[in-house]
């Protein structure tokens, strides 16, 4: 494992993109804030248990490097992603719309499954998360401390872990917000529509803002 100094580095590293804002953020606020607790914490399920295992599992196996020597992929997933945030968006923005919308906010519940595999796309196709976990958590490895591969699982699994904590306690605090506005579901309403348009910015600042720079960015 690395040096206690550079272990320091990486976990304030990781608190910085733990408490940013980003798509896995707003996904589990407006889930929260929507659909209440449970599903915002299946969200987080998908982020950290399904997304998180594969993110790992192809980060021990190599794909680091292989992101490295094909910066392309990393646009790829970037155009998916913010395909995907802008669908979610808009979908939030026209179902808040509409005649008796306040009785359809009530009678459209999200499944379980549909919440996992929510959280889990938009993890996966988080193109900033991605750039932190496959060029940046890297840089922390040190080859004479022990085999690679080990150090690379520790510190990703660390980074997961630790999310458990910063967006479950999010999926916590958002479903009482949520469970506060069904009181008034015309506030709820506009919260749908102002998260709405929150994704859809972010889909579109991840269209427009071209390629994945090299430099770290911790937008979560």
């Amino acid at each position: 494992m690395p040096d206690a100094s550079t272990f320091l580095t990486f976990l304030a590293a990781l608190a910085i993109l733990e408490i940013t804002p980003g798509p896995d953020m707003m996904l589990v606020i407006a889930r929260g804030v929507g659909q209440g607790r449970k599903i915002a914490l299946l969200n987080v399920v998908g982020m950290i248990f399904v997304a998180g295992a594969v993110q790992v599992s192809l980060l021990v196996l190599g794909l680091a490097s292989l992101v490295a020597a094909y910066p392309s992929a990393l646009t790829v997933l970037q155009w998916a992603g913010a395909a995907y945030l802008i669908y979610l968006g808009a979908k939030m923005i026209r179902a808040s719309f509409g005649q008796q919308s306040e009785a359809r906010l009530k009678a459209r519940p999200v499944s379980g499954w549909k919440a996992v595999r929510e959280g889990t796309v938009t993890s996966l196709t988080n193109p900033k998360s991605l750039l932190f976990m496959f060029t940046f958590l890297p840089l922390f490895v040190d080859p004479e401390a022990g085999p690679v591969w080990i150090q690379l699982l520790v510190l990703g699994s660390i980074q997961k872990l630790i999310s458990i904590f910063s967006l479950g306690g999010v999926a916590l605090a958002s479903g009482t917000v949520g469970h506060f506005l069904h009181r008034w579901p015309r506030l709820l309403a506009w919260q749908e529509r102002f998260t709405g348009v929150i994704l859809v910015g972010l889909g579109l600042r991840l269209l427009l803002s071209g390629s994945p720079a090299p430099a770290i960015s911790t937008a979560k």
